[in-house]
């Protein structure tokens, strides 16, 4: 893979969140990982590194500027823009800065997941978190496994020959380590001390351990486990604490490229909802073309707090779900709103094209997104304690539908309810047509010009319930019958009234279009629908 330079980096992260002071060997300088400066330590040999200045005031950073030339490092980043240029310039080192507000170990973060998708420095022998486990097995003399803090086995080493257990088989089988209480009290023991531990075996088919927590800046990440068989290694604690501070560095990084490769996500996923992204680009690096939006929200009306905090927990949700199903996936939260695509490729899209070749399967996809969406909504009500809507939009056959299909996802948050939370736009399709009518034609003064406003004004002037009826015999089909149940009257009180309508506003009821725009002006515009009830 080839190096990070100094401009892949900025491309990255530059803007807000780092700025660039001076580059006096150009952007083409690589960058190898990034560093926290240690006042108590010497500068780290790490060639082509950029040193975090933490602990050192930007318009005092001079001499560490020169350290840090002489050291053979890429760079500097102070807190602040009123680092020393002029020495940066001098001794040929970049200079940046971030922002006085934000935390050293998030900028840490932030820019460990740009740099390098190498895990370590080059030459370290350690590519990667198996390739860790193997190298503290080889030291120690026993089989290594790392895990996260949930005690999931993230590597584990194959150095033959190395005794294990039953507990070692099984966790490798599930890559996960088997429940007990004994199990979760040896976990307590350990993430409550900074060194390593031993402890004894659970059970005569199991052998013990020596163990310790992986930590970075307070937060614990994980710990690493060694099978103890009595042959380990006399300096195997030393090599375990050190075999866990470069865990630490493996787990941040893969983390923070997990969260940056997320937010880059979000952040495309959000353009696409607004129609401001490229189309090509976006389907490049989705990996997706045809495809549903998926609208979730909480049902309670709650504001403040508490309800942003819930609606970042509804996120977590959505995306623990999608990604479950369908890998590395891209949701976000716009107002109070997580968005998600479901894949559907090959489906048809708006117009009913069928994509890819591949055969149309409306069914097929429907029950699938549906399940996904009712399995959120029930999973994400139980654990936010709030109950929770779903609406899915229209397939599209490319992300440039997805502003449609995310309109129409819209429309059906709308029209749900206790009694119906999750729909799809095609359940409710009648209703969001008549919907739409009604934005459009409250938006354009012509469309709302017509006989309808003078049926209003005169059922307003003389008591009547003139529109009424007259919608009740549309909602029926023109039928008399039909509309006097609606109204609960006698047809011919429901004949009458149609007759009085055509004389007094001057209606002509025989012309099928006068009815149409009537009826559609009637239900959108005044919000009428067939009841009973009306009077004459």
């Amino acid at each position: 893979m080839d190096a990070c330079t100094l401009g892949d980096l900025l491309d990255v992260v530059g803007g807000s969140s780092v700025r660039l002071l001076t580059a006096p060997n150009g952007l083409g300088v690589p960058v190898t990982e990034a560093v926290l400066h240690d006042a108590h330590d010497p500068l780290p040999q790490a060639p082509g590194a950029l040193l975090l200045a933490v602990g050192v005031r930007a318009a005092a950073a001079g001499p560490l500027v020169r350290a840090a030339a002489g050291a053979g490092l890429s760079g500097v980043v102070v807190r602040g823009a009123d680092g020393p240029v002029g020495e940066a310039q001098a001794h040929g080192v970049a200079l940046l800065s971030v922002a006085e507000d934000i935390a050293w170990h998030h900028v840490h973060l932030l820019l460990a997941s740009a740099i390098s998708a190498r895990p370590v420095p080059s030459g370290s022998g350690l590519g990667d978190l198996f390739a860790l486990a193997d190298a503290i097995a080889a030291a120690t003399g026993g089989a290594t496994a790392v895990e996260d803090p949930r005690q999931r086995i993230l590597a584990y080493s194959t150095v033959p020959g190395q005794p294990v257990d039953e507990d070692r088989r099984q966790g490798i089988l599930g890559l996960q380590v088997p429940g007990s209480a004994e199990n979760s009290e040896q976990y307590r023991v350990v993430f409550a001390t900074d060194r390593p531990v031993r402890l004894p075996a659970l059970g005569a088919e199991n052998l013990p351990r020596l163990a310790t927590a992986v930590r970075a800046g307070g937060e614990t990440l994980g710990s690493v486990w060694v099978v103890d068989d009595g042959t380990l290694a006399a300096d195997a604690e030393k090599t375990l604490a050190q075999g866990a501070s470069t865990a630490a560095l493996l787990l941040l990084r893969a983390r923070a490229a997990q969260e940056l490769a997320r937010h880059q996500n979000s952040d495309l996923l959000r353009r696409l909802l607004e129609g401001s992204a490229d189309v090509s680009t976006a389907a490049h690096r989705l990996g997706l073309d045809a495809v549903r939006v998926a609208a979730f929200v909480l049902a309670s009306a709650a504001s403040g707090p508490d309800s942003e905090r819930t609606a970042l927990r509804l996120l977590d949700v959505v995306r623990l779900q999608c990604e479950a199903r369908y890998g590395r996936h891209a949701c976000v939260l716009v107002d109070g709103v997580v968005y998600a695509l479901l894949p559907a490729a090959g489906e048809r899209g708006r117009g009913g094209e069928a994509g890819a070749g591949a055969p149309w399967s409306r069914t097929t996809t429907d029950r699938r997104h549906r399940q996904l969406a009712e399995d959120i909504v029930g999973r994400a009500g139980q654990a936010l304690r709030v109950p929770v809507r779903a609406a899915l939009g229209e397939v599209v056959a490319d992300l440039g539908g997805v502003p449609g299909s995310r309109a129409d996802a819209d429309l059906v948050l709308r029209m749900l309810g206790d009694e119906l939370p999750l729909a799809t736009v095609d359940e409710l399709r009648p209703r969001v047509t008549l919907l739409r009518l009604t934005e459009v034609m409250g938006e354009r003064p012509e469309l709302g010009a017509g006989s309808w406003r003078r049926v209003l004004e005169y059922d307003a002037g003389h008591g009547t319930e003139y529109a009424r009826t007259l919608v009740s015999w549309f909602d029926a089909g023109c039928d008399m019958a039909g509309a006097a149940k609606l109204l609960s009257v006698h047809p011919n009180t429901c004949r009458y009234r149609l007759k009085q309508i055509q004389q007094h506003v001057g209606i002509d009821l025989d012309d099928p279009d006068e009815r149409l725009v009537l009826w559609l002006q009637l239900r959108t515009l005044a919000g009428l629908r067939g009841a009973a009830g009306a009077t004459s």
